[in-house]
């Protein structure tokens, strides 16, 4: 048996979300029926992180045990074959030691939020983007982003079906910056809760149109309470962006 680890990219659209779904289409099933179609293996594809539906990836860790005698690049390419024309893409594979988990080995996740700011409706990036019809204050937000790095108790910008077992998580990085009619949100941890990240960039966007101060998002932290929250912004414009390994 041989394990190998897949550097996935996807367009989250058509699909439930990352995990397996017994009521519509997921990035790992259609990983896993791709194997089963090249090695008649039936095999469980694990990942570094669970999006959700819409979400996207620019390079997603994932690791998949195969028995077949097979080469990392003929595996990424009969991956690539049978994957047609899902809009996931294999961009990376190598063997790694059988200790090797691509979600507990994982040291760190990085996200990325993309807003456009403009009045008109988005063509090229719809669906991969948010847009806010609105000029939006990136410093006052790159302020409020700053109060919400470090060790903390996140209730307020988790889910209400989150599954974690505790709500504190230690946020490493919240940047935000402006690139022209685009802001970009930069996120980075060992490990999120459900919709931390939406949640955070939703409100955030509330302190980039002057509706909520870089102060409030100090107070939605310290309430420890989802009722305390502005918004969750969709799932458009998140990309997981790579994961960190020792």
């Amino acid at each position: 048996m041989t394990r190998f680890a897949l550097t996935v990219e996807f367009d989250g659209r058509p699909f439930m979300g990352w995990q397996r779904q017994s009521h519509g289409a997921s990035v790992q099933a259609a990983i896993e029926t791709a194997a089963l179609a090249i090695t008649g293996e039936t095999v469980a594809v694990h990942a570094a992180g669970r999006t959700d539906a819409g979400v996207h990836a620019l390079g997603m860790r994932a690791h998949v045990d195969v028995a077949r005698t097979i080469t990392p690049f003929r595996l990424m390419e009969a991956l690539n074959a049978k994957l047609r024309p899902d809009p996931v893409a294999i961009i990376a594979c190598e063997i790694v030691p059988d200790d090797w988990h691509a979600r507990f080995s994982c040291l760190a996740r990085h996200y990325e939020y993309r807003v456009v700011t403009r009045r008109a409706p988005l063509t090229v990036e719809l669906g991969l983007a948010w847009r806010v019809p609105v000029e939006l204050d990136a410093a006052a937000m790159a302020d409020g982003a700053a109060r919400l790095v470090g060790r903390h108790d996140f209730t307020t910008f988790r889910s209400a079906h989150c599954q974690a077992d505790s709500p504190v998580r230690t946020l490493d990085r919240l940047d935000v910056a402006r690139e022209g009619e685009r802001i970009v949100v930069r996120a980075s941890a060992r490990s999120f809760l459900h919709h931390q990240v939406r949640s955070m960039v939703g409100c955030l966007a509330l302190v980039g149109q002057g509706k909520w101060t870089p102060g409030d998002m100090s107070a939605a932290l310290a309430a420890k309470d989802r009722a305390a929250l502005g918004f969750n912004a969709p799932p458009d414009g998140l990309f997981f962006v790579k994961a960190d390994y020792p």
